[in-house]
């Protein structure tokens, strides 16, 4: 067996490294858009493979034989890509996809980040945390009526907010942190995606215990039909020696159709 990771959040540096652990021959790969990224262990590509007849070159090229996609949720672009490409190749997918924060009745849940944007323009306050992304600033630069803290990994490199306030640091943060940089910055607003996982959580509780509100952007769908795993636990067992082979779905494991995620 040789396995595919689509890598470049936390579970995918813990598959790597546990699958590597158990004797199976692992390439990680990542996409190349932050500047300095966390490596995991084994052997690793960095860059874009040419959409998914590209990707569907390279596992046949490879002689991959299984894919795990362990993206960030909103990668939805290379989760469509996987889907189809592993389809083309005829080999088995997983997509690792960590469990989502549970939605709390105070926040604006909305689909995407445009609504984000919009939902901001119609709030009265003054200041907003903007935590999206630096690929995702474009949709607020043309908002003048706020200001914006700004927190990114690699510094923005397209249209911004013009009272913006930039901060470039990465998780995990605690709670206290949170606070006092919300605090410091009088924020009454948090503007962040569901992305899951205890890495950043604390700047939603921090926001509870401010008294800001939430916008929340929703995660996009899932490809019809691909098995789903929430744990990295679930997706060794999945592709590990001793499973029931790559393709099969273990405990705990979803199939999602249209709309999941």
């Amino acid at each position: 067996m040789r396995i595919l990771i689509l890598g470049g959040t936390s579970e995918a540096r813990e598959l790597a490294c546990a699958l590597i652990a158990a004797g199976l021959d692992v390439v990680s790969s990542l996409a190349g858009r932050v500047r300095d990224p966390r490596l995991p262990e084994g052997a690793v590509r960095i860059g874009g493979f040419g959409g998914a007849d590209g990707l569907a070159a390279y596992l046949r090229a490879e002689a991959i034989t299984a894919v795990v996609d362990a993206t960030h949720p909103f990668a939805s672009g290379i989760t469509a890509n996987a889907a189809r490409a592993a389809g083309q190749a005829g080999i088995p997918l997983l997509v690792l996809r960590r469990a989502e924060w549970d939605a709390d009745p105070s926040w604006d849940v909305v689909a995407d980040i445009h609504a984000a944007a919009a939902a901001v323009r119609a709030w009265a306050g003054d200041s907003v945390f903007l935590t999206t992304g630096r690929r995702d600033l474009a949709a607020f630069a043309g908002d003048s009526a706020h200001r914006f803290l700004v927190r990114t990994v690699d510094p923005p490199d397209g249209p911004v907010p013009a009272r913006m306030t930039l901060i470039m640091d990465r998780g995990p943060y605690t709670d206290a942190a949170e606070r006092a940089l919300m605090r410091e910055h009088g924020v009454g607003l948090l503007v962040t995606k569901n992305s899951g996982g205890p890495m950043t959580v604390a700047k939603l509780r921090a926001a509870r215990d401010l008294g800001a509100g939430v916008v929340m952007v929703a995660r996009p769908p899932l490809p019809d039909g691909v098995t789903v795993v929430a744990t990295v636990d679930e997706a060794v067992r999945w592709a590990g020696p001793g499973s029931a082979g790559p393709g099969s779905a273990g405990p705990g494991s979803v199939r999602r159709g249209s709309g999941g995620g």
